[in-house]
């Protein structure tokens, strides 16, 4: 039967949900208005590092409406066939975002290193200021998915993208200002790989969590045997077997374990106290628990 502290984690989790849709279509619409910028200013200067990054925010765009796509999806009711939901798009899109910018930063790499052998004109003082304007941008975008980032690995990984960009258009004016000055016209491509190696660094973490949620590891932070101590601490428990713990979405931690209880211990206690414990310790909320006597396995019946 759900509890009333059932109920304030479902709403807490839909309200930071809603939250980060806003977020997302905002820096959505304001990346999708300087992606064109960009580009065109790449066009008319000439410029690897800002071509790069207008293709690194195409990857954005992409990124935040995929995002954006997942925080819809993952309100959902669950059904009979899905029933837990969507929850898990979220993941899956946090995992397509960290692939996209690792195989954006394999493109960069390539044509840099291209131009590097050959370098090419570029127009210095024009490519600065629209770097200028995109930092401004990312600078923005940055800000407004701070507040959803730690919680949601969907959120974390348009804001990684974001930072990526941001980081672009920071290499882009360094190189901007050297071309405009000296005329080192190298600084263009070998700003676009020290870019390119920032972006691949900052998605690793990313790749990795999410993978590690698809595969049900279990989360971060969580000490498993920890867990297990504490449960078989609980008064009337003897034993704890088959415990697993798991991450169905950001903040969605589940549980499930069989208990072995004293026979003279009343069960609801120790479901009650067990609930507690584990909400209290280690802010796990979805649990399943099954209840069994000392002799369990030695009267059931194989299946």
């Amino acid at each position: 039967m759900p509890t009333l502290h059932d109920h304030d984690h479902s709403h807490g989790r839909e309200s930071a949900r809603s939250g980060n849709r806003r977020r997302l279509a905002l820096v959505l619409a304001l990346s999708a208005a300087y992606m064109v910028a960009e580009f065109v200013g790449g066009l008319w200067t000439n410029s690897l590092a800002l071509l790069a990054d207008a293709g690194h925010m195409l990857s954005d765009v992409a990124a935040l409406a995929l995002s954006f796509f997942a925080v819809w999806i993952a309100e959902r009711p669950a059904g009979p066939r899905q029933t837990y939901g969507y929850y898990r798009a979220e993941i899956l899109a946090a995992l397509v975002n960290g692939a996209a910018l690792v195989a954006i930063s394999a493109f960069i790499l390539l044509e840099a290193w291209r131009r590097l052998r050959d370098p090419s004109e570029v127009v210095g003082p024009l490519m600065t200021g629209v770097a200028a304007g995109g930092l401004v941008v990312n600078l923005a975008g940055l800000w407004i998915l701070h507040g959803g980032r730690e919680a949601s690995l969907n959120v974390r990984g348009a804001w990684l993208h974001v930072l990526a960009d941001m980081l672009g258009s920071v290499g882009a004016i360094a190189a901007g200002v050297l071309i405009w000055a000296f005329r080192w016209h190298w600084a263009d491509p070998a700003a676009s790989i020290a870019i390119a190696l920032l972006i691949v660094y900052s998605s690793w973490r990313l790749l990795a969590e999410s993978v590690s949620v698809l595969m049900e590891c279990a989360p971060r932070g969580i000490d498993v045997d920890e867990v297990r101590n504490a449960m078989a601490a609980v008064e009337g428990v003897l034993g704890v077997h088959d415990l697993h713990v798991w991450t169905i979405t950001s903040g969605l931690e589940s549980l499930s374990a069989h208990v072995v209880v004293e026979p003279e211990r009343r069960q609801d206690a120790v479901l009650t106290e067990m609930r507690a414990m584990l909400h209290e310790k280690f802010g796990i909320d979805h649990i399943t628990l099954q209840i069994e006597p000392p002799d369990f396995e030695e009267r059931a019946v194989p299946v």
